[in-house]
């Protein structure tokens, strides 16, 4: 088995804990789903060998992974990141793992970050660039409290906020209703006492600050009940382990205040959805390739890129909006945007040319991708995407600067315009019929790509397919 780290890595590791005076080690790793998984060591039988060769885990109880006549494989502690956790009641350093195949002798062709490292290598081994740097705006949503129940004669939630505009002629303990709510679509940037959760958020960024993030924008999203913090971009594999770290600050924060946090892209009928929008630039030796005077100070390479995003998005989807709620926010009007264009500064294109960008902040912003998808997925396909239209000199069209959200679906049909698939079926239909860009370099293998069809079918689509929904009693009950 390779050595996944150096000597001086261990031992500068070994000291950080000695330092900090670590008493347990969590080694974290993500599942095909996106989920953060963990697996704790007391520091003191934590040594070289323990952080060179890894750790034995049962692989097969994780869906889409291995089979139980092969379920042994190895956690490969990564040194390059890691830190205090600080929620634990004991004194934990946090450690990111890779998976390690010991049928195959390599690394996990089915481990999401090992996914997301291979992007990377495959865009250095073409000489198109040296880096990747994605940069993500995870929006998210704070109840008080969520209730659920999926039975044989029950489909049924119950979301509440004090937030919420449902609670204007509710009578709280205490008998005061502060009566200040945003109502649908307006809760963008108001002051307090309309805005809630400007507390919690700072504490929110405080924490965020103390595991190594640094944060910029704070504020009230367009929603009731939802927040944004923006969280500096990185490489590819940082960006998706700052996520794996702002979840997990986000959702623990909340709970430690008798609320819940959720990224699920719709939870609220009729209301703004969370996005994840996603920034990425392509640079080489220090120098970003995206900038040049083609368009918007955008390079030519910078179009093929987007060129390519624009021709696989339909496949891409399956990475980037990966549930079947994904597909409940991508409706016009929510600032969710299914038309696959693109344009500068128009929120209503799917992919957007941020205002006044040049020289080392060109980049692109994807709009459509949400929280429900995997981001060492999702980064990994969308530079896969790019990367082929670089390759065929794809050409992304004409941009288009008028309010897309206004056209009817004849007119979009008219333009020859394409959209993102209606339901997560479509979009991973589209990912199996259009998968050779995905599969360059061995980034994505097949056997991955028919293992991540077959559980989101399993876990996603059948069972939503199946199940009766509450909307339909209303229109069908009484036919």
């Amino acid at each position: 088995m390779e050595l996944h780290n150096s000597d001086a890595d261990v031992q500068k590791f070994l000291d950080f804990c000695k330092e900090k005076e670590v008493e347990f080690v969590d080694f974290r790793f993500t599942d095909v789903k996106g989920t953060w998984n963990h697996m704790g060591y007391s520091f003191s039988s934590v040594d070289k060998d323990l952080l060179q060769q890894g750790i034995p885990f049962d692989a097969s109880c994780f869906k889409a992974w291995q089979s139980i006549d092969k379920s042994d494989m190895i956690l490969q502690p990564d040194l390059i990141r890691y830190f205090i956790d600080p929620f634990s009641a004991d004194i934990t350093a946090v450690v990111f793992c890779d998976v390690w195949d010991i049928y195959k002798e390599q690394e996990y062709e089915k481990c999401p970050r090992v996914i997301a490292k291979r992007a990377l290598k495959h865009l250095r081994e073409l000489g198109i660039g040296d880096i990747a740097y994605f940069g993500a705006e995870n929006e998210f949503f704070i109840f008080d409290s969520i209730k659920m129940k999926g039975d044989v004669n029950c489909q049924y939630y119950e979301i509440d906020s004090e937030e919420g505009e449902w609670n204007r002629a509710r009578s709280f303990e205490g008998g005061v209703n502060f009566g200040h709510r945003t109502g649908r679509k307006g809760g963008y940037l108001p002051t307090p006492p309309t805005d809630t959760m400007m507390d919690l958020r700072a504490e929110i960024v405080k924490v965020l600050n103390q595991v190594g993030l640094e944060t910029y924008v704070v504020h009230h999203e367009l929603a009731q009940a939802q927040g944004e913090i923006g969280v500096r971009f990185g490489d590819l594999v940082e960006a998706a382990d700052n996520i794996q770290k702002l979840k997990y600050v986000v959702k623990m924060v909340a709970h430690l205040n008798g609320k819940s946090a959720t990224f699920m892209p719709k939870p609220l009928y009729g209301d703004n959805g969370s996005g994840m929008h996603t920034h990425v630039s392509i640079w080489q030796k220090g120098e970003n390739l995206f900038c040049g005077d083609v368009y918007k100070n955008l390079s030519q390479m910078a179009l093929h890129f987007l060129g390519g995003v624009l021709e696989h998005a339909r496949s891409l989807a399956a990475f980037t909006n990966a549930s079947s709620n994904s597909y409940k926010r991508l409706i016009p009007g929510y600032e969710a945007p299914s038309i696959l264009t693109y344009s500068a500064q128009n929120r209503s294109a799917s992919v957007r040319i941020p205002y006044g960008v040049s020289g080392k902040a060109t980049r692109f912003e994807l709009r459509f991708p949400d929280n429900s998808s995997n981001p060492y997925l999702a980064f990994a396909a969308i530079l896969m995407a790019g990367l082929d239209g670089i390759h065929k000199k794809s050409d992304p069209g004409a941009p288009m600067d008028i309010n897309l959200f206004t056209l009817t679906l004849d007119e979009i049909r008219d333009r020859g315009i394409r959209q993102l698939p209606h339901t997560l079926r479509s979009a991973l239909e589209e990912m199996l019929a259009h998968k050779d860009y995905l599969k360059k370099g061995e980034v994505f293998t097949e056997e991955f790509l028919q293992a991540y069809q077959s559980f989101k079918f399993k876990s996603e689509v059948f069972p939503w397919e199946s199940k009766p929904h509450p909307f339909e009693f209303e229109t069908t009950y009484s036919c």
